[in-house]
């Protein structure tokens, strides 16, 4: 059995460097958790080594005042499975995660928030049923002990949403603790709040996803940073997943459509008061009609060339970052001798 980390230096038959790869980085955004710490690198490294893997800790620091960077400075110079990033100012959780994912170099990740309440133990499970061929293992808080109002209730609200829009069945989007495959989350990039959405960002990337119920605590020290002001900022994402899902290869589809629509209403209406003026002498310019058409006509135009940018946006996403418009899992050949 093995405990291990963040860095193993091996020397080969020529006397070559390797570095080892560890079999899982834990990843744990921080953000006030000083009292918690200690407690929680002691849980993670012993669910860890019950399963005899090589690992590593890293503990992102996002902006803490009570003292958790300068804690984690030391438990990182006496502690060789601990990595310590600590950020510039709180940037959230979502970059946080992002910076773990960034500094992680095992071959799968796990998430888990620093507070205790995400259950270490559980690590373990998560990495088996991994290895059945999952590429994201989500957890499933079934008895959260957290505030019925400002926590439960939007989680449920949230939650439906979310499933509702993005067609992945996951029942706790917002349960922190997750594995990962390190490939799978290298084709994932992060920003706003979509830490919440990895699941639907992993569904975009063709992963295969399940989740297990793990067991959930209560808070022991400090409060939750969460509440129900954060609401508008998920909503606002789900609509960034949500397009990102059905038209990120092809925005024209949408843009184009609602442009085509809407210049056609706009020549139909057109036409329409052009056949009431030429045929009955009809006086249209002071109806409302007429202003409505040529809005429609406008907007139309517009859209459509909003189609045409975002199909140039896409494309120079791609192609400047070599960014391919799929995702392969295996290539099975025959070697030909």
């Amino acid at each position: 059995m093995r405990s291990g980390l963040i860095s193993e230096n091996v020397a080969g038959e020529n006397g070559a460097i390797f570095v080892k790869i560890p079999d899982v980085s834990v990843v744990v955004p921080v953000r006030d958790e000083v009292e918690s710490l200690p407690l929680l690198l002691e849980a993670i490294a012993n669910s860890v080594n019950t399963s005899g893997l090589s690992y590593e800790i890293i503990c992102v620091d996002d902006g803490s005042t009570d003292g958790s960077a300068q804690l984690l400075k030391e438990l990182a110079q006496s502690r060789n499975d601990l990595k310590a990033v600590i950020l510039r100012r709180n940037y959230g959780q979502t970059a946080a995660m992002a910076a773990g994912f960034n500094y992680a170099t095992g071959k799968a990740i796990v998430t888990l928030d620093a507070d205790l309440q995400n259950d270490p133990a559980d690590i373990p499970m998560l990495l088996a049923k991994l290895e059945e061929g999952y590429d994201l293992v989500s957890g499933w808080r079934q008895n959260r002990q957290d505030g019925a109002v400002n926590r439960l209730l939007p989680s449920k609200i949230a939650n439906w949403l979310i499933r509702r829009t993005t067609s992945v069945h996951i029942h706790d989007y917002g349960c922190s603790l997750k594995a990962y495959r390190a490939e799978l989350v290298a084709d994932m990039n992060l920003y706003g709040e979509l830490h919440r959405f990895l699941p639907a960002l992993a569904y975009i990337e063709g992963a295969r996803i399940t989740e297990v119920p793990v067991r959930h605590h209560a808070r022991r020290f400090g409060r939750s940073k969460y509440g129900i002001s954060r609401t508008f900022r998920v909503l606002m994402d789900l609509l960034t997943i949500l397009f990102m899902k059905k038209f990120l290869t092809r925005p024209m589809h949408v843009f184009g459509l609602l442009g085509l629509i809407s210049m056609i209403s706009g020549v139909g209406i057109g036409i329409y008061l052009t056949f009431l003026k030429l045929a009955f002498g009809a006086m249209i310019g002071n109806r409302p009609l007429l202003i409505l058409a040529v809005l429609l006509l406008v907007t139309g135009v517009q859209l459509f060339s909003f189609g045409l940018l975002a199909e140039l946006l896409m494309r120079t996403y791609h192609e400047s970052q070599g960014r391919p418009i799929y995702r392969v899992r295996e290539v099975i050949a025959q070697n030909v001798k």
